[in-house]
């Protein structure tokens, strides 16, 4: 007789963010950033105390950022802050923290490193720590101007942004870092922790446009939909996000549910389509518009001879089955506590071999499945799956339980859509982008050149060339090209190993 279910790890069931925090556990989810910030008062002040500190600062610090966030649409959801778990051990102080899936948009991902600079300036007697699957990847920002030692390796626990300033606990000072040994140090030794001038200006140059660049990366379009979808997207317009998820992330069995679109076309091909302006990311605007989609047989579209109101009416029409598809689906997995949660549980239990090379669909796989999802449901982590899976249908029922109808929006004023040009002259950006790089790498040829002219002068050995041969500017500017849709970190970005030695 097999054994019964492992109990649910304590990382997933009591806070979620301890395995990923430590990144001892399993493998980090793609397309996420995760962030934790610590007060200086969490290594002394005493843990019920502590814990009413961090819901006053945790209230103050998204007030602070408010002005920033408000009116942003995050791709899948907003930048929000949690306390950690009072189970923290000594090695993890008590802290907030927070993770993002930023998808496609990876403007997302550095529009949190600003905040994140912006939080630490505003509060500084706090510190900071962000990352994602490619590690400390604000270290490849700065792979030129790095210290020697410092590699994917050594750099747990190392690296932090404090009073707006990017800190690397010194290998010389700490050789094993735990959190609270860095924490500690950077409260008493801020001068020899902080990064060197390049490295910080190679940091702060990638989120010097924010958050302007946050706003520009919001796209306004003029669409058509039904009134249902027009009263939603009024009432609460970042659930755009959850439109375009649910569209863009569709597969054979969420299309049955669009081709009935029984909430949000109750009225079928008789509803009736308003004007209404929805603002998007760009990323978002994209992932609509380049997909082909055939209006459901319900779905009310105009004639095509009408080619700017067809336009208007087959973006809100993808709009309005994503939105359709995401409610249904997210209602059914809300009540099953299905989604992300459950693959990370399903996940562990085959990390630790608890189906033991079972085949998939086998008699005993599926017993043991069973007593699995039985655990499952009878968890904390179960109730907070079915929490967030649930809360925008949850909203959603909300708004349409206040009266609207179509003549609400007929009588609006609706401005008309921002250019789109942008999203056809993407290779002009990329190919400035990589002109950046390679001027970045010419000073750093230089900056090589010089010192190995100053050490033959010297004759103190060897030129630092001797291991560069090979190294031609030329051949990597093109061989960018090829990373820019890859994953790497600042230790596989193919950058001399002759580093600057120096802070």
């Amino acid at each position: 007789m097999a054994a019964p279910p492992p109990p649910m790890p304590p990382a997933l069931d009591s806070d979620p963010f301890a395995s990923i925090f430590s990144r001892n556990g399993s493998r980090l989810p793609d397309d996420t950033v995760f962030y934790a910030i610590f007060p200086d008062a969490s290594l002394s002040s005493p843990a019920p105390d502590l814990s009413l500190r961090l819901q006053s600062l945790r209230h103050d610090i998204l007030a602070a950022v408010s002005p920033f966030t408000s009116s942003y649409i995050w791709q899948h959801e907003p930048f929000s802050l949690s306390i950690s778990s009072s189970s923290s051990t000594a090695a993890e102080p008590l802290h907030l923290h927070g993770k993002l899936r930023y998808g496609d948009n990876l403007e997302d991902e550095w529009f949190v490193v600003f905040l994140l600079f912006h939080i630490t300036r505003k509060f500084p007697d706090l510190s900071a720590r962000v990352w994602d699957t490619d590690g400390e990847f604000l270290l490849i920002e700065a792979a030129f101007h790095l210290p020697r030692w410092l590699n994917p390796s050594t750099s747990l626990n190392r690296v932090f942004i404090r009073r707006g300033d990017l800190h690397i606990v010194p290998k010389t000072k700490i050789p094993s870092p735990s959190i609270t040994d860095s924490l500690k140090f950077l409260i008493a030794n801020e001068n020899e922790s902080r990064a060197a001038d390049p490295v910080q200006a190679a940091i702060k140059s990638r989120i010097s446009d924010y958050p302007d660049r946050a706003r520009r990366n919001m796209h306004r379009a003029r669409v058509r939909v039904p009134p249902p979808v027009a009263q939603v997207l009024r009432q609460e317009p970042c659930l755009i996000s959850v439109a375009v998820e649910g569209f863009y992330d569709r597969d054979i069995d969420s299309m049955k549910l669009a081709s009935k679109m029984e909430k949000f076309l109750p009225r079928g091909r008789e509803e009736e389509l308003v004007p209404v302006s929805v603002t998007m990311s760009r990323a978002m605007y994209a992932q609509l518009v380049q997909q082909t989609f055939q209006a459901p047989k319900c779905y009310p579209m105009p004639s095509r001879s009408d080619i700017k109101a067809y336009q208007e009416a087959e973006l809100g029409m993808k709009i309005s089955c994503g939105l359709e598809m995401a409610y249904q689906l997210r209602r059914r997995e809300g009540a099953e506590g299905r989604g992300s949660a459950w693959e990370e549980y399903k996940e562990s239990l085959e990390s630790i071999g608890y189906f033991d090379g079972l085949l998939p669909g086998s008699k005993e796989y599926r017993r043991l499945m069973e007593k699995a999802e039985e655990y499952y449901r009878n968890s904390s982590l179960f109730l907070r799956a079915c929490e967030t899976m649930s809360a925008p249908v949850r909203r959603i029922d909300e708004i349409f339980s206040l009266p609207y109808s179509a003549d609400d929006f007929r009588t609006e004023e609706v401005p008309p859509s921002d250019d789109d040009s942008w999203l056809y002259n993407g290779e002009d950006e990329l190919n400035s982008a990589l002109r950046e790089r390679e001027k970045e790498m010419e000073l750093y040829d230089a900056e090589l050149k010089r010192k190995q002219k100053s050490e033959e002068s010297l004759d103190t050995g060897p030129s630092l060339r001797s291991n560069n041969d090979d190294y031609d500017l030329g051949d990597i500017a093109k061989s960018m090209q090829a990373f820019v849709q890859k994953m790497s970190s600042y230790q596989g970005a193919e950058v001399p190993e002759n580093r600057s030695v120096s802070m």
